[in-house]
């Protein structure tokens, strides 16, 4: 770090700048977006900490951009160690505290590229929840009226059109006409959510570094996206070792230790991401299952195997995640390619 430090505290109209040098502090004033972004581009470098929030990512590209040693720091940190009320200028100070205290982890930020890719998956999730959200509704409403759909043959789009043309339900004409933009709304979010999943495909394949997760087992477009997300910066303030990504994601047991002894729970309940480690376990079942349906030709198809004979196979599907995690980890950081390692004849 430099002897210079500044915490930033973000907002959408004004930005709080706390400057912190010699044991004392220098400033604490209130700027723009545009005078904060002249004052990083004229002023010498230092260490600048923003709180992580929603602009956060990018202005730090602008500060590294402008030759400063920038880092992020977790907000639930700073709201501990604010010592009066919740003012900006408490908070901008609250920030430079918090980097004094020993062993401070800063969080790592993302790159352009990287931020593209969650808005692509961002998006993609949205749809996918307003699709399934349309069809339960449509299906319980008409549930209402005693018309049970089936969707077993030509899909609910199928099925409610089959509704829309039966003139025996006693459906009125405005309660028709309903249905049908209904049917047309979700028939639009069914597109949308393929034309997503063709833009992960075509975003993967034009990164190299997303293409080569594809490799590992139970890693498609989506879960390569989403480790590159998670993994993919190599910059002061990710995660020293593959364990440590591991444990944040929630795919490593909760420890309960004192006094010397060790004990080790299950894996947590509570995550900040849940929604990466479902779909990382998710495509880890899928992998166990089709390990088990095939006779073992690398050695983490035999360790699978075994491990479901020992565990079964929820507790492998969250082992090989963990594992996934912790090789994508080294694959990024390192520079390395996953080939698996094929059993002695």
């Amino acid at each position: 770090m430099y002897r210079t430090r500044v915490g930033v505290d973000l907002a959408k109209k004004v930005i709080q700048v706390c400057i912190y040098r010699n044991k004392k502090v220098q400033s604490n004033i209130e700027m723009t977006p545009e005078e904060f972004l002249s004052w990083l581009i004229n002023n010498k470098p230092v260490t600048i900490i923003f709180e992580a929030c929603s602009t956060s990512n990018y202005w730090k590209q602008k500060a590294l951009q402008a030759g400063h040693d920038a880092r992020l720091i977790s907000a639930k940190l700073v709201s501990v160690v604010r010592q009066n009320q919740k003012t900006d200028k408490n908070d901008a100070l609250a920030i430079v505290q918090a980097t004094f205290m020993p062993d401070v982890t800063f969080i790592g930020g993302k790159t352009v590229e990287q931020q593209q890719l969650q808005s692509i998956k961002r998006l993609r999730e949205l749809a996918v929840k307003q699709r399934d959200a349309s069809q339960k509704q449509i299906i319980a409403l008409l549930f209402e009226l005693n018309i049970k759909i089936s969707k077993r043959r030509g899909g609910i789009i199928s099925a409610i059109e089959s509704v829309l043309e039966d003139a025996t339900n006693e459906l009125s004409a405005e309660c028709r006409r309903a249905i049908f933009l209904a049917k047309e709304h979700l028939n639009g979010l069914f597109k949308d959510v393929k034309h997503y999943d063709e833009c992960m495909e075509k975003s993967v394949n034009t990164h190299p570094e997303c293409k080569k997760l594809l490799r590992l087992e139970g890693v498609g477009a989506m879960n390569a996206i989403n480790l590159y997300i998670a993994l993919g910066c190599t910059e002061l303030g990710c995660f020293s070792k593959g364990k440590d990504a591991s444990a944040c994601i929630g795919l490593t047991p909760i420890q309960h230790s004192s006094g010397g002894f060790v004990k080790l729970g299950s894996i947590g309940k509570f995550t900040k991401n849940s929604r990466l480690r479902s779909q990382l376990i998710c495509g880890a079942t899928a992998a166990v299952q089709h390990a088990m349906k095939r006779q073992a030709k690398t050695k983490k198809d035999a360790w699978i195997q075994g491990l479901v004979e020992r565990r079964g196979k929820k507790c492998a599907a969250v082992a090989l995640a963990n594992k996934t995690v912790r090789t994508a980890f080294a694959m990024l950081t390192q520079g390395t390619e996953y080939k698996a390692e094929l059993l002695a004849a």
